[in-house]
């Protein structure tokens, strides 16, 4: 299937908003915060609060006639240097919706002020409690994008190895997930990428680790076990620089006995989603990411 007219506008417009990759940190932000209150009106019939989890900030998100038995944990992406639960209301509001699940989003530390394990820490620590609200392991599905959606599979793979219950489901819309960036995709997707590169996201990666190696599967999860791990869906578009971070982890994944769905779309972008209803391709994705956790039995 071809992209909408919308959505090739779209990525005509998200390629020339961010052809300047020599950005600082701060800039970075402060772009993220900027497009982050870009968005359509938001449903009046979708609440928007902030709570505390194990002293970490958070934003639920409660969309009608939602489960509340059911939730699901959302962490950001950013290249763990940038984005914020404001600049994320945009992809998480539609995601509440389609799915009529609570959406929680927690402002976890960032780089490099906070290098790595801050993040996965932060991350272990909503999880944590969403427990302590009285939720079960399996009633909460991990989501997320970029290296949101890396560190959820680092976080799902921390809990499988300290022994603690395991999320329902893991899902991750084009997961940073390789932080040496070595995927043979940075070299051939270098024209069709709209929105990233690879020399920026050395940076972020040298930031994010902070002298820690690379190979660690908890800053890298591609070089993780994924044995034991819960069912996991990944979706990506076949243009991206990372598409070979969602590849190499659906073979791993895959030959590790997990019960794997990878979607890869055409036409579209890193993390398209978070355009939400600008585009009819976030709500296809959102779709499929109902379906999934329907044939699975959590909705």
């Amino acid at each position: 299937m071809s992209a909408s007219l919308r959505s090739r506008f779209w990525k005509a417009a998200i390629r020339a908003a961010f052809r300047d990759k020599g950005l600082s940190i701060p800039e970075l932000r402060a772009r993220s915060e900027r497009n982050g209150r870009f968005h359509p009106p938001f449903p009046t019939d979708t609440g928007i609060e902030e709570i505390v989890l194990e002293g970490l900030r958070c934003a639920a998100i409660r969309p009608p006639r939602e489960r509340p038995e059911k939730v699901v944990l959302y962490l950001h992406g950013g290249g763990y240097v940038t984005g914020s639960i404001e600049s994320y209301w945009m992809l998480c509001v539609p995601l509440a919706r389609a799915l009529g699940l609570r959406v929680v989003l927690p402002e976890y530390r960032l780089a490099p002020e906070h290098p790595y394990p801050a993040a996965l820490e932060d991350a272990l620590k909503a999880f944590r409690g969403l427990l302590a609200e009285g939720h079960a392991a399996s009633d909460i599905v991990l989501a997320g994008d970029s290296a949101g959606g890396g560190l959820c599979l680092a976080a799902a793979l921390s809990l499988r190895d300290s022994g603690s219950p395991a999320p329902a489901a893991v899902i991750c819309l084009s997961p940073w997930a390789d932080l040496s960036n070595s995927g043979a995709s940075h070299a051939a997707n270098a024209k069709s990428e709209a929105l990233l590169d690879t020399g920026t996201l050395d940076r972020w990666a040298a930031l994010y680790s902070g002298g820690a190696r690379l190979d660690d599967p908890y800053i890298s999860p591609v070089h993780g076990d994924f044995r034991g791990l819960p069912p996991l869906l990944i979706q990506v578009d076949r243009g991206e620089i990372l598409l070979d971070d969602s590849r190499t982890v659906a073979e791993k994944a895959e030959a590790a006995g997990v019960d794997l769905s990878l979607s890869v779309w055409d036409g579209l972008w890193h993390v398209w989603p978070a355009l939400g209803d600008l585009v009819p391709e976030s709500g296809a994705a959102f779709e499929e990411m109902r379906e999934f956790l329907k044939a699975r039995s959590f909705l």
